[in-house]
């Protein structure tokens, strides 16, 4: 086995056709938190979490990734702080299978939760520090209460003293994590909760980051993949003479998978351009126009999450009931850099460099696809160009593992724009329907919420090939969802996907267990097939579901004449929801107004404020924003010009990292909401580079943005990086309303889209 320093140390046409040969069970032994499996790394021994070297250095193995969210350097601070050590003591190795536990998916905003609250890294840190105080009270002849620890070194009563390094450094500590070790308090925090630049800024702004696009392995070969050109088309033939005039090329096809491999990156290029393949067509996509109403029609695996049963008693007897349909595009990641993998499979071993979020479940989905057992297959992150959410990096590195199997030589892979564009996983589009009527009293007397969702493939887990387009097209079948039956619900109530809006009392067999006042409520979801692969994109349903239900919020506001910020909050009975709206609101000095105000005008420009909220995956964090935008009544441009966030996500490890994440959320937000939407023909999806998938460019003039941060006593950490841009879309539609009088119902908000609704405003 090469290691890591000595890799870095060392940085006529031939056809291969892959045989898959019998497929190996992997063994599932039962599911963990954060769908995680055992591993040959315990993570109930210490000594999978930490190791004190003979110079005092430790070294902590954590199976979260960072691709720009800041966690390496929150999650080193906890380290030294649990330990009170210095940070620059602390170096920190993430996500390699051989080396770190298994946490699951980076994902869901889960990575601080996990580490800073569970059985994880920081009690594996608090165990740790006890353990080398009993070590030195032992040596002291002292209680452990009388001794004192700062910077690694322990002191005793007498005045005598002891390093780290002296005690354990260089052995290990052979012992359990102990879920009662005494975690340091906020009140004695040195490190956690200061704004530590990140310690990796320096290395990026340098260019000396080492990015899996700059790894180089010795004898390393480079691929390309020939794509389908539509979904559903298979190979009929493929014609490799076509490509014998490129020196050494070899063509590798394995079932409906098919891709090149040579010497040079440049012919690899040429040899995927020029192969000659005749593509059975798939399927006819459905029209673009017309795609939501397509999509209502559809077969569906249905969820009642939330059933009072006298909703439909309840609107039949109002006097008024209000109705809108709310619309969500495709959209995807478009990552900067298209995916990139480096594969060294060799007899019985292989690894595999990758920017996966998820190590382990791509190691077990390549072991399956090289017939491999998983211990003899070793991912190693590497960090891409980012994803928050599922990008290109995992269907790339089963790309490459499948070609360095079948040429016997390291690979190197990188998607060409259109490969990564086309083929990703893309964040789902929807439809939400909203009914409600309100009450003699003002306030909210029923409401009923229906969406439909497209789906197809997603993660791929641990044992679903197919969830992204390199499985499927080696013969296995994504994840598609089956038409069934609502069914009421039963149990603990769950939010992950925000499709039960905050203001739902969210009964359970009768039971109140939401955060809202509303108790005459239904959400029901149909979930239909999508004919294109879909997947977790930032914010995953969330942002969806948020925006369709928070503008709705604004319409029963204004058909109420209420203020925004006070209606939410009558409605509201979540002090940690309530607490956001409060703090955004004081920041903005929001001003208690009817709904909607007339705006203010000078000349063709209007400006407006909106706000929205959201209670994240119903209690993994909390927001509230407020936008301020004008609106060009000529053109239909809007620009956002400020914005407001309150932000609670308990404890704060890093305030610096939070705004950055924050800030971040919320720019992202607003290309969303704004720009973005996924294009495509009968064929194919058309937006395939930056000239036909828009996204907000570095010209664009920036708003301001001021962060809040709401740090109630005594709660535990919860996820931050995906709440604010959750809000985004809701706050600047809500903020359109209040400037013009027109309801933007359909993302993106587009100029044309714009003009439509203000000329059904009566606006011009």
């Amino acid at each position: 086995m090469r290691s890591r320093r000595d890799f870095l140390k060392s940085s006529g046409a031939l056809v291969v056709s892959f045989a898959a040969g019998a497929l190996i069970e992997l063994p599932m032994s039962g599911q963990g938190p954060f769908d995680t499996h055992p591993s040959h790394i315990d993570p109930n021994k210490l000594d999978s979490w930490l190791k004190v070297a003979a110079d005092g250095t430790v070294t902590a193995y954590i199976g979260k990734c960072d691709f720009g969210q800041g966690i390496f350097t929150a999650q080193t601070q906890l380290v030294a702080e649990e330990l009170v050590v210095p940070i620059s003591h602390v170096k920190l190795i993430q996500c390699d299978t051989d080396l770190t536990p298994d946490q699951g998916t980076t994902s869901g905003s889960q990575s601080t939760p996990t580490n800073f609250n569970s059985a994880n890294l920081a009690l594996a840190a608090a165990t740790a520090r006890e353990a080398l105080l009993g070590l030195a009270a032992d040596k002291f002849g002292e209680p452990v209460e009388s001794l004192q620890v700062k910077d690694g070194v322990i002191a005793g009563a007498g005045g005598r003293k002891v390093t780290y390094a002296e005690l354990i450094g260089g052995k290990q500590f052979h012992l359990t994590v102990r879920a009662d070790a005494r975690r340091r308090t906020a009140q004695q925090w040195t490190v956690l909760g200061k704004p530590v630049p990140s310690l990796d800024r320096t290395a990026l702004m340098t260019g000396q980051f080492e990015f899996v696009h700059a790894v180089r392995v010795p004898g390393m070969a480079h691929g390309r993949v020939v794509r389908p050109p539509q979904m559903g088309a298979t190979p009929a033939s493929i014609d490799r003479k076509s490509v014998a005039h490129i020196p050494g090329v070899k063509v590798v096809v394995r079932k409906d998978f098919v891709g090149v491999v040579a010497e040079k990156q440049h012919d690899a290029i040429l040899a995927a351009r020029q192969l000659a393949v005749r593509w059975n067509p798939g399927p006819a996509l459905p029209a673009q126009a017309g795609f939501f109403e397509h999509m209502q029609k559809q077969p569906s695996r249905d969820t009642l999450s939330v059933d009072s049963g006298d909703v439909e008693r309840q609107l039949a007897a109002a006097g008024k009931v209000i109705e809108a349909r709310y619309t969500y595009p495709y959209q995807m990641h478009g990552s900067v850099g298209s995916s990139c993998a480096v594969a060294d499979v060799k007899a019985g071993k292989a690894t595999v460099w990758s920017a996966t979020q998820s190590v382990y479940p791509t190691r077990s989905i390549i072991a399956k696809l090289l017939a491999m057992m998983p211990d003899s297959v070793r991912v190693i992150y590497t960090r891409g160009s980012g994803g928050y959410g599922l990008n290109g990096a995992d269907a790339v590195s089963f790309d490459a593992a499948v070609l360095s199997h079948a040429v016997g030589k390291p690979v190197r892979l990188q998607f060409s724009r259109e490969d990564e564009m086309m083929w990703e996983n893309l964040g789902a589009a929807c439809v939400v329907e909203h009914r409600a009527a309100l009450g003699s009293d003002g306030n909210i007397a029923a409401w009923d919420r229906t969406n439909w969702v497209t789906s197809l493939g997603n993660r791929t887990g641990y044992d679903t090939p197919g969830n992204v387009i390199s499985g499927m097209l080696a013969g296995y079948e994504p994840e598609i969802p089956q038409p069934a039956p609502a069914k009421a619900p039963r149990g603990k109530f769950q939010n992950q996907s925000n499709h039960v809006p905050a203001y739902f009392a969210g009964r359970v067999d009768g039971v109140s267990a939401g955060g809202g006042t509303i108790r005459r409520e239904r959400a029901l979801t149909h979930t239909v097939r999508s004919p294109f692969f879909t997947g977790p994109l930032r914010s995953p349903l969330r942002i969806q579901n948020t925006f369709a239900t928070e503008c709705f919020m604004d319409e029963l506001c204004a058909e109420a004449k209420a203020d925004p910020v006070a209606f939410r909050l009558q409605h509201l009975t979540d002090t940690r929801v309530t607490g956001v709206i409060q703090a955004a609101a004081r920041a903005s000095n929001w001003v208690k107004r009817p709904f909607p105000s007339e705006g203010s005008r000078q000349s063709e420009m209007v400006t407006g404020r909106g706000i929205a909220c959201v209670n994240y995956e119903g209690g993994n964090g909390y927001a509230a924003l407020v936008a301020e935008v004008t609106v060009n009544l000529e053109t239909g441009i809007v620009r956002p010009t400020r914005f407001v966030v309150a932000v609670d996500c308990g404890p704060v490890s890093n305030p610096d990292g939070l705004r950055n994440q924050t800030e971040g959320g919320i720019l992202q937000g607003m290309s969303r909401a704004l720009v973005e939407e996924v294009t495509w023909d009968a064929q194919r999806i058309t937006s395939v580079d930056w000239e036909t998938y828009k996204s907000l460019y570095l010209d664009y003039e920036m708003p301001a943005i001021e962060c809040v941060f709401v740090t109630p006593e005594g709660v535990a950490a919860t996820g931050a990086g995906e709440t604010a841009i959750t809000v985004a879309p809701a706050a600047i539609g809500n903020a359109i309303f209040d400037a013009t009088g027109a309801r933007l119902r359909d993302v993106p908000f587009t100029p044309a889209r714009v003009k439509s609704a203000l000329r059904v405003a009566g606006r011009i």
